[in-house]
């Protein structure tokens, strides 16, 4: 079967199990688009964050315990294995052994490697700038694992039990960083790990619409130098850094 051919018959088979239920009334496909009634998504808005690391605390974890609570992700003890869709990395300057710590999850990138290489289009980006997954048509292929080079996204190897209802996950399929995509369609303005970050007193993370100039993101972006990760890839990530 040639490559084309392959693409199209895992592309077909996905639409076929796109309407199945993880949960009475949850479907992923209907969820990963949601937003409230009469405002749809559109691209006038790109969702995105800077991270301060001169803000970011060494040895604070409270944005990554923040997301496990808000996205339902727990730890096994076996960390080969456990999802983790935000993680706390230590960056040092060879040059001036400057050290930082700051948190990297999903980059959100406008022109993402993981949509490119998935067989099924299980892995989009919406119009928005978030870049999710839908599980009802991953098929556990691993290859956008493999494209990410900010090692952002986890495979589910086990059965999962007290999902939350809004962030429904599966086994055997491919899951990372949706920027809270269900607290934003809901109108929350904020992700779980800025929030946590705030009510500690560090304020390293924000987020808010990268395409509004009175967003506070936006106004951070403009007082304080940043880069992206692996700015020499031109994805044109979503999450920028400062102070690195």
């Amino acid at each position: 079967m040639s490559g084309n051919a392959r693409r199209g018959f895992l592309g077909t088979a996905a639409a076929a199990l796109a309407g199945v239920a993880l949960a009475p009334g949850v479907r992923l496909v209907e969820f990963a688009g949601a937003r409230t009634p009469g405002e749809p998504v559109t691209g006038t808005v790109r969702w995105g964050m800077l991270i301060d690391t001169a803000r970011c605390a060494t040895g604070c974890s409270d944005c990554v315990t923040a997301c496990n609570r808000e996205n339902g992700l727990h730890d096994t003890g076996r960390p080969r294995t456990d999802a983790q869709w935000i993680r706390k990395i230590d960056l040092k300057d060879p040059r001036s052994a400057r050290q930082h710590s700051a948190p990297v999850m999903c980059q959100h990138c406008a022109n993402p490697p993981c949509v490119d290489v998935c067989p099924t289009g299980a892995s989009f980006k919406r119009a928005d700038g978030i870049v999710l997954v839908d599980r009802h048509t991953c098929i556990g292929c691993r290859y956008c694992v493999m494209a990410c080079p900010y090692k952002a996204r986890s495979f589910v190897h086990e059965n999962l039990s007290e999902q939350k209802p809004e962030v429904p996950r599966g086994k055997g399929c491919v899951e990372g960083c949706t920027l809270c995509v269900h607290k934003i369609d809901r109108g929350d303005g904020s992700t779980a790990c800025a929030d946590a970050c705030a009510t500690a007193g560090h304020g390293a993370i924000i987020f808010g619409d990268l395409n509004d100039p009175q967003s506070a993101v936006a106004k951070r972006l403009r007082e304080l130098p940043s880069r992206a990760l692996r700015a020499d890839l031109r994805l044109d990530p979503g999450v920028r850094y400062a102070g690195v």
